[in-house]
């Protein structure tokens, strides 16, 4: 039963990651306009692409279970910089306190999944597993 929650746990954490990548690139233009309201405004071309390649390489690596633990390190890297400058909820207004701060928490909990899965690895129903398992013949 482990193994099959691992499955659905990294398939439902890979899907947030893997949405996030398809939504920036269809919107790449909105997504520019809303670094811009966040204040980044340095080459913003590079930073959107490197995290549309951060977000569907480690949401594909999460997901396959192949190299779990680099792709949860890629997807890191990209989500707890942004958590902290988009849901930054101790600088919110008082009508978007509650809001962000849930969103915070939320994100922080993502943090927190990504980092059980670097310690944990991908568990029994992964790429790497069914590739170390598999026999070729000659």
């Amino acid at each position: 039963m482990r193994d099959i929650t691992d499955l659905i746990g990294r398939i439902f954490l890979s899907a947030i990651f893997i949405f996030e990548a398809i939504d920036s690139t269809l919107y790449f233009g909105k997504t520019q306009q809303i670094m811009t309201q966040y204040g980044l405004t340095w080459n913003q071309d590079l930073l959107l692409y490197a995290t549309i390649f951060l977000l569907y390489l480690g949401g594909l690596l999460v997901l396959l279970g192949y190299r779990s633990t680099l792709g949860a390190i890629l997807l890191l890297m990209y989500w707890a910089p942004v958590t902290f400058l988009v849901h930054d909820f101790w600088n919110s207004p008082k009508a978007e306190l509650r809001l962000e701060s849930i969103l915070f928490m939320k994100n922080m909990a993502i943090i927190g999944g990504l980092l059980m899965l670097v310690g944990k690895g991908s568990g029994r129903y992964s790429m790497k597993r069914l590739m170390a398992t598999t026999r070729v013949r000659y």
